[in-house]
């Protein structure tokens, strides 16, 4: 029987033409087999059927023996379907003609809607070859590169790259793969950016990756290009992105230490306001319970606010650049050991061990400083009281290795404990929202798709649907586990739902936004969706996209779709949180089978319908934005042109010494009174007139009658009077020979009432 089976599997991966023509020998390698039941008598179309059928069935049991445990034996191709020779005639006029329309596409991983969506269109797939160890390899990676390192945290490992599972109704689709596999393919689509190589594609080959998309698809990317956002427009990024820096820079670690201390102080004084009016309700009272139990020693409150306030004093002082003056010599306002002293004070205050007494006096004072702060800082509404910071690997993927924490000394040594991502500068830390919107007191992200079709000009589509993710456990800031604070699908489908969590929370532990919005409406908020949370999330996509678009290569035929994971806040504003390149569409609950097979096939119709006709139906798909073309130079290589004209040599002009011996007896009175002949500069009457010719210097006897040209008239104050002076100034400009024999006029310039007016003549 195995002989049988390879003999099927040889025969497989010979060509077409061979298939037709040895039709017959094909079918007498199937005839020896034991369980056919065939007698020699019976013709061939008879006997082919049930014999290939049933090598087909022991091939498939054989192929079952040897999977693996896990499952993951793939196979890179299959059995030829038995065909007559007008269902082959018909499949290569299919061919050809798609070939002809160049619609041949191929798809890598499990993109079932994909493949169906182009073959309706009349295209033909070349199946993509891939060594078997490749998928395992791409599995077993705890990183991933920079341009994919931050992938969709809800990608599964189960999703493999085979598509024998597939159905073939018509068993052509194997038939058509092989019929077009030494022809161009016109259409990629990869689950990996590396998958393919766009630079050795032709131009118009499309495909479903930009290169350098890391600049914004990873944590770190987008953590540094935001930054540059004033470069491209008035936005803040702060109003949008949660503040973030990387712990590997030294600079940028010594920037998040300066933070983490500010939020500490204004951490207190907003727990000072909410303490004494009991903003806090339910969990001020519990804090209250947890301390009564464990009781220390009181801390000096007085002394701690008085030092919040001048830190945050010290900060509006620098945003309005009030400290430019100071010298470098400036003590700081605390030391370090003032530092350290505040912040275990503020750990035993807010984290809820320490005792403090009466602060009924210093609550207008933190409420005033606070209100100050609002101005100024638009994430203070979301800092909360605790000081939490999300710590994120920059070089992993799906959740893995982010922690909550917020102690600075629990940051630092995490960060510090790991080498290779110190080394490679890929530790992330992130303000945390410590005080979202929630759902049922349960803790949810949004995942919202983005198209980018073209990087110049930049233009964005925006999908109209989303779906939101939630914890399994009810949210609690007494807790830091991932189990409440993280909502990726990676994480959460492996944990159990809490018993305490709100009933009205599916098991499968997601949402569409047509749900959402109907929790919206029970809350009397529905108008928000589209007023606050839906035009956010657009300018928070079409910023990050801006910051980047310098880097990205602006390859034609190429496109994108990205997911942004958004949180929102309790006034429903959404906040950034990271941008995914190669968003899962595994169809993981109901929710997802729904939004991800309609989000394909709207893509394919935005890439290849609306290609072919510009008002062809483009599904939720809707384009937000659309830069004016930016011109870009053309390179003209090494072989650069130079162009330009000569410069002349200037002509000397001829000296004024010679008036000045004409009145020697003068020239005493003169050098005396230089400073105050030097303070009246002469009054210069100019008439610019440009003329041909250049007349030489004439001789200082009477000139003849002058041809009437245009002439420069400079009056000036000399104990003499001259007729006129011609000067050839054609080679050099007035101004540069008024600033040459100015000084030499000013030895010989006498005091406005004794001096008689000096005409020069210059012709230009």
């Amino acid at each position: 029987m195995r002989a049988n089976v390879n003999m099927e599997e040889t025969r497989s991966n010979q060509s077409v033409q061979q298939d037709q023509e040895g039709h017959q020998a094909s079918d007498r390698c199937c005839t020896p087999c034991p369980d056919s039941g065939e007698t020699e008598g019976q013709s061939n179309d008879q006997k082919v059927t049930p014999v290939v059928q049933q090598c087909r069935q022991d091939k498939s049991k054989s192929l079952q023996t040897a999977t693996s445990p896990e499952g993951k034996v793939r196979r890179s191709f299959v059995s030829p379907p038995v065909l007559n020779p007008e269902r082959l005639k018909t499949a290569k006029a299919f061919v050809d003609k798609a070939v002809k329309m160049h619609k041949v596409f191929s798809v890598q991983g499990p993109y079932p809607v994909i493949r169906a969506a182009l073959r309706a269109r009349g295209w033909v797939e070349q199946h993509m070859h891939l060594p078997t160890h490749h998928a395992h390899l791409r599995h077993s990676e705890e990183g991933r590169a920079s341009s994919n390192d931050a992938g969709d945290s809800d990608d599964d490992d189960d999703n493999s790259d085979s598509v024998e599972k597939e159905e073939d109704p018509d068993e052509l689709y194997d038939l058509k793969s092989r019929l077009v596999r030494n022809e161009m393919v016109n259409f990629y689509w990869t689950n990996r950016r590396d998958a393919i190589n766009s630079n050795s594609l032709q131009a118009e080959q499309i495909i479903n990756h930009f290169a350098k998309a890391g600049s914004f698809a990873t944590k770190v990317g987008l953590c540094v290009n935001l930054r540059n956002l004033h470069w491209f427009d008035s936005a803040d990024p702060d109003t949008f992105f949660p503040r973030c820096y990387r712990l590997c820079a030294q600079d940028e670690k010594h920037a998040f230490i300066e933070d983490y201390r500010r939020t500490a102080c204004a951490g207190l004084l907003k727990y000072i306001v909410e303490k004494e009016r009991a903003v806090q309700g339910e969990q001020t009272s519990h804090n209250q319970r947890k301390r009564s139990k464990q009781r220390s020693k009181p801390v000096v409150l007085s002394k701690m606010i008085d030092s919040a306030l001048k830190v945050c004093q010290d900060f509006l002082e620098s945003l309005e650049h009030c400290d430019i003056d100071k010298s470098l010599g400036t003590p700081q306002t605390l030391t370090k050991e003032e530092w350290a002293e505040f912040i275990d004070s503020y750990y035993l205050v807010v984290h809820g061990r320490a005792e403090i007494g009466n602060s009924d006096h210093f609550v207008a004072c933190c409420e005033a400083m606070l209100q100050r702060l609002v101005e100024v800082c638009p994430q203070l509404g979301i800092d909360g009281i605790h000081n939490i910071w999300i710590i994120k690997p920059g070089a992993k993927s799906r959740g893995r290795g982010i922690k909550c924490a917020k102690r600075l000394d629990q940051i630092l040594r995490l960060v510090d404990a790991d080498p290779i991502l110190i080394k490679e500068s890929k530790w992330v830390v992130q303000k945390y929202l410590e005080r979202p919107f929630l759902v049922h007191g349960t803790k949810f992200d949004l995942r919202q798709w983005f198209l980018v079709t073209d990087w110049n000009p930049l233009t964005v589509w925006f999908y109209k649907k989303c779906y939101l993710r939630f914890s399994t456990q009810p949210y609690s800031l007494d807790t830091l586990n991932s189990s409440v604070h993280l909502c990726n699908n990676s994480i959460q489908k492996h944990l159990r739902p809490s018993q305490q969590r709100h009933g009205g929370i599916p098991a499968d532990n997601m949402w569409s936004d047509d749900q959402f919005k109907t929790f919206l409406s029970s809350q009397g908020r529905e108008a928000q969706w589209q007023a606050v949370v839906v035009p956010g999330m657009k300018k928070a996509v079409i910023h990050a996209l801006q910051t980047t678009q310098d880097l990205m290569d602006s390859r034609k035929n190429t496109f994108e779709l990205y997911g942004a994971d958004f949180m929102l806040g309790c006034d429903l504003h959404p906040w950034l949180i990271e941008i995914n390149a190669s968003p899962t569409m595994a169809p993981s609950t109901p929710v997802t089978a729904r939004l991800c097979t309609a989000v394909q096939e709207d893509t394919l119709r935005v890439v290849l319908d609306r290609r072919a006709n510009r008002t062809a139906n483009t599904g939720d798909f809707q384009l937000i934005y659309k830069q004016a073309a930016v011109e870009v130079p053309q390179y003209v290589g090494v072989n650069l042109l130079v162009e330009g004209f000569k410069v002349k040599c200037p002509c000397p002009l001829p000296p004024l010494r010679s008036f000045t011996r004409l009145a020697p007896e003068r020239r005493g009175s003169i050098k005396e009174k230089e400073p105050a002949a030097s303070k009246r500069l002469p009054k210069i009457k100019t008439q610019l007139k440009n003329t041909s010719s250049v007349v030489p210097p004439p001789s200082l006897l009477p000139p003849e009658p002058p041809v009437p040209i245009p002439i420069e008239t400079i009056t000036l104050r000399l104990p003499m009077t001259v007729t006129s002076i011609q000067l050839p100034l054609s080679a050099q400009p007035y101004p540069e020979f008024l600033q040459k024999r100015r000084s030499e006029v000013s030895k010989v310039c006498s005091e406005k009432d004794q001096s008689p007016a000096l005409t020069l003549e210059i012709n230009r």
